[in-house]
């Protein structure tokens, strides 16, 4: 963040090139919470036909697997954009970045259980219930953190390590509850 602020404060007005004069978001592109929140009318789509996929044959189809974690990635990166957790701006892919600092992996179930659809959402509840409730507490955190960060530049350690259980407890749980994963997540606070 602070090399491209560098380089705008270095360029003049009359050599400056129209991408230095723009503010960030602002070059014509949508910005990636509008491209996420359009996504998810499609992953909606793609969790009913896997729904029915998994529910008749027992197996996840790989094509909407690779879609949906796709966008929980996505996803996950622009909540932790968001959050303040780092200053990286979220690629525009659904593919797995090594540079960007948030990763997701989640392992491909060969085979899953015909009765996981109808009741593995209903499993995950107390899960999620918690998860909630940690997410809340990372919202109220990154309020602190925002105003942490405009004082010291920089986002203090133990805050920091206050949020990640947020997103990962919320993740967790809803790659759960989309029978993603058929291992329950974890009541761990990392």
């Amino acid at each position: 963040m602070a090399p491209a602020i560098a380089a705008r404060r270095d360029a003049t007005s009359a050599t400056a090139s129209r991408a230095e004069r723009l503010p960030p978001n602002s070059s014509g592109t949508p910005s990636v919470s509008v491209c996420v929140g359009a996504s998810i009318p499609e992953a909606c789509f793609v969790a009913i036909y896997a729904f029915f996929a998994v529910l008749i044959t027992g197996r996840f189809p790989r094509g909407a697997f690779e879609f949906m974690v796709g966008t929980f990635r996505w996803a996950y990166r622009v909540s932790a954009y968001f959050h303040l957790m780092t200053d990286a701006y979220p690629p525009f892919s659904l593919a797995d970045d090594p540079a960007y600092p948030v990763r997701l992996n989640i392992e491909y179930p060969e085979q899953t259980a015909r009765w996981r659809p109808l009741v593995q959402w209903l499993l995950a509840w107390p899960y999620l219930v918690v998860a909630g409730v940690l997410y809340w507490l990372t919202g109220l955190l990154t309020i602190l953190a925002f105003f942490t960060i405009l004082f010291t530049r920089q986002i203090p350690r133990g805050i920091f390590e206050l949020m990640v259980p947020g997103l990962r407890w919320s993740l967790r749980g809803n790659a759960y509850a989309y029978f993603l994963t058929t291992r329950y997540p974890p009541f761990v606070w990392g």
